[in-house]
């Protein structure tokens, strides 16, 4: 048997380059959607990976020879032949769905964007009259579906989220803003005393800015922390790491928030989260009250169709985000226009 993998742009090239190099015998075995290999492939679309076989001429004339063939074989090969049959139905339904989605549809999919917003800013596409490109269009949906940032309490900022997501960076990197740029009189706080190394990250830091740092083990601490800070222009609040789906662990840290007494509470999210983590994560934070949303490590993305994924389901205003690990340069502010931008293709990262 000749077995062979087939790279193309969709099915009927595919077809066609199988077709062409192995006769219409040929039956397909498998098809997927990857990356094409190879280092450039990370920036690249999706391609159709097929793979066919087609049996050689030796074998197809020993089978003509041996018309007999034991029940056993028999029963492996119709349940192979039944197998192919449903792959290759597959493939025809999968073909047909293909042939009634847009090019902006499937653009939209392959920047990791869910399904249900793919269909909300489809939606939109087929409402707008205006006599203007679907990309234009697809990048007004986009920007409708962004909730418009608010001034919050910048007094008092607090980051939250699970573990893994860069919040100790990402609040270094705001005092930076804060005390370097901005020239303000920045403390800090972390109750961060259960991850390795998190604290002295932070004391560290704090020494090289010259701004005050307190480390808070427990409700009484976070009290004297805050009136030590007081004279501060900004008190920036570094918290633990916790599973969104661990109500108990959530509603203790969120006795410590209410302690901060701000509204200006921000849940952190990687850029590089599964839309299905990104949903518990949105949900299991609901507890502790956050305001804003702040989304890190887009450097380490090449789609960014979570972005509107995040947004969408929080319904929360994006307040920052991070481009890189460089302190205090690697956080700006993104607007709705951008984040358009970058799912659609037109900047990047």
């Amino acid at each position: 048997m000749i077995v062979k993998r087939y790279l193309a742009d969709n099915m009927n090239e595919a077809m066609m380059k199988i077709r062409y190099d192995l006769g219409s015998q040929a039956i397909i075995i498998s098809q997927r959607k990857i990356k094409k290999p190879g280092f450039f492939g990370i920036f690249s679309k999706k391609v159709i990976e097929v793979t066919a076989a087609l049996e050689s001429e030796n074998k197809l004339q020993e089978e003509v020879k041996t018309p007999v063939i034991e029940k056993e074989n028999s029963d492996q090969i119709l349940e192979q032949i039944k197998k192919i049959s449903e792959e290759i139905k597959d493939l025809k339904e999968v073909k047909e769905e293909d042939k009634t989605k847009t090019k902006t549809e499937v653009l939209l999919q392959n920047s990791d964007m869910n399904e249900k917003t793919v269909k909300k800013v489809v939606a939109r596409i087929k409402s707008n009259k205006e006599k203007i490109s679907d990309i234009d269009k697809a990048r007004s949906a986009i920007e409708n579906l962004v909730p418009k940032y608010k001034d919050s309490d910048c007094s008092r900022i607090v980051l939250v989220g699970p573990t893994g997501v860069g919040k100790t960076t990402t609040i270094a990197k705001l005092a930076g803003r804060m005390a370097i740029q901005e020239k303000k009189r920045v403390g800090l706080i972390t109750i961060d005393t259960y991850r390795i190394g998190a604290v002295e990250q932070l004391k560290t830091y704090a020494d090289i800015i010259k701004i005050p740092f307190q480390v808070v083990f427990n409700l009484n601490d976070m009290d004297k922390a805050l009136d030590k800070l007081k004279d501060c222009d900004a008190i920036l609040v570094d918290t633990t790491g916790r599973n969104s789906k661990n109500l108990m662990q959530l509603s203790e840290l969120r006795s410590y928030i209410d302690k901060v007494n701000t509204d200006n509470i921000n849940l952190v999210i990687s850029a590089t989260t599964k839309n299905k983590d990104i949903n518990a994560i949105i949900s299991g934070y609901k507890v502790l009250n956050y305001k804003n949303i702040i989304i890190t490590k887009l450097d380490e993305t090449t789609t960014y169709g979570s972005l509107l994924n995040v947004v969408d389901n929080s319904r929360k205003p994006i307040n920052y985000v991070t481009t890189g690990q460089i302190v205090p340069d690697d956080i700006l502010r993104i607007s709705a226009k951008d984040i358009a931008n970058l799912i659609l293709g037109v900047d990047k990262i």
